[in-house]
């Protein structure tokens, strides 16, 4: 067993907060340890965001330790105010249920479920929050709770002038409980999730030494964000999805390709497993010729193999190749790989570019498809698009945002059948 994974992470500056860190880093070199991450169904899919704790698991298993990871089928009913601005719209139990068959369904890849005394575990708290009656649960895990210390919580705190309602206001208590439930039933002693999780991570802490009488620990990874203060996780298209369905693993390869200098060092800290050694070359190596990009092609083929597999990679590094290709017939090829792209029905008159791009999801609104071309940054067929009054009728077009996302778009006529 590893005894340096708390050393790694603070290496990868995967540390945000973390409660008694030297007497967490004996424990995790003192025995094997259960660690868990939640999270919650609030889509079909998780994010590139998702990643961070996700492949912090990842690590924690590499090092000879248990992993949990719970989907939270029953939180996921009630919904976490933490980074939320206004209370959240409560999805159909069905819904949450669909959703969270689908998260089960996207970890298992990323670890190893049949390792012996280090196979992950995969968990629904559905199981017992469902069970829960409220005057017990009050009488026995609400009377350890302080109100004035939940108030004070900045999840909860930075929504007291919008409003919460007592149901998301009891989020953090649910949280808590499945810390204790996770001690109880497996030894899970250390909770991991994004930074903004670090109140209901303590109130678990809190609630075992209440409980139980004993020790736990909590450990929070930084919220993933760009240099240019952009959000992570999103091109013009929308959400970078870890479902293949709803990112291609081109898509994928892209959006990691065009990292900014001034982030690849981090991301590759964060999302792959080279070491510290190797990513310190690599830095070396693209600041010296920046114009090869190499550490953006490591990063690019390291997390689009994690989340598609090798194939994909191959197929996504082959494909962007082909985008340099003067001749963009390849485009419409049968061998054109998952290159993104939409079948348009023909309007009576020939619609503006910046409405092709929205309405093919090339550019998630009218706006910012509208100032991609008023920086230059569209082309059509090899012509760079330099008014926003150009048009396109009936045909087939390869749309180029950028310097390497392609897309492909078909504009039908009339009465034509789906290309």
């Amino acid at each position: 067993m590893s005894t340096s994974v708390l050393e790694d992470f603070e290496q990868r500056g995967l540390v945000a907060d973390v409660t008694t860190p030297v007497e967490l880093g004996a424990h995790l070199t003192g025995a094997v340890r259960t660690i868990y991450v939640g999270f919650d169904p609030t889509a079909d899919s998780l994010h590139v965001g998702s990643l961070v704790p996700l492949l912090a698991l990842r690590r924690i298993q590499r090092a000879g330790h248990r992993p949990i990871v719970l989907v939270g089928g029953g939180t996921g009913l009630i919904g976490d105010p933490a980074g939320k601005a206004g209370e959240r719209a409560l999805n159909a139990a069905e819904q949450v249920a669909a959703w969270a068959d689908r998260l089960k369904a996207q970890v298992r890849p990323f670890l190893d479920f049949d390792r012996g005394p280090h196979a992950a575990i995969l968990v629904d708290n559905y199981e017992w929050l469902s069970r829960l009656e409220l005057v017990p649960f009050l009488r026995d895990i609400g009377k350890h709770f302080s109100v004035g210390a939940m108030v004070a919580r900045e999840s909860v705190r930075n929504r007291l002038g919008a409003g919460i309602s007592y149901t998301e206001f009891s989020y953090q208590v649910l949280q808590a409980y499945d810390f204790l439930a996770l001690h109880e039933r497996h030894g899970c002693t250390l909770q991991m999730g994004g930074s903004d999780q670090w109140g209901n991570i303590t109130a678990g802490t809190e609630l075992i030494r209440r409980v139980r009488g004993a020790a736990a620990y909590g450990l929070t990874v930084p919220l993933v964000t760009k240099g240019d203060g952009t959000k992570f996780g999103k091109t013009e298209s929308g959400n970078i999805w870890l479902d293949p369905s709803r990112t291609s693993a081109y898509e994928m390869y892209q959006f990691w390709l065009n990292t900014a200098d001034a982030d690849v060092g981090r991301f590759l800290r964060y999302f792959t497993f080279l070491s510290p050694v190797e990513i310190d070359d690599l830095i070396r190596q693209s600041q010296a010729a920046p114009e090869k990009r190499e550490a953006q092609r490591v990063l690019a083929a390291e997390v689009t193999q994690l989340v598609h597999g090798e194939a994909a990679r191959r197929e996504a590094e082959r494909t962007t190749q082909r985008a340099f290709d003067d001749d963009i017939g390849w485009v419409f090829e049968g061998d054109a790989g998952d290159v993104p792209g939409a079948v348009l029905p023909a309007l009576e008159a020939p619609r503006p570019v910046w409405r092709v791009l929205k309405d093919a999801g090339i550019a998630p609104s009218t706006s910012e498809a509208r100032r991609l071309i008023q920086q230059g940054g569209v082309e059509v067929n090899r012509q760079r698009v330099r008014d926003l009054d150009e048009t396109l009728g009936v045909g087939r077009y390869a749309i180029k945002v950028g310097k390497r996302r392609v897309y492909r778009v078909v504009i039908e006529a009339p009465g034509d059948a789906k290309n």
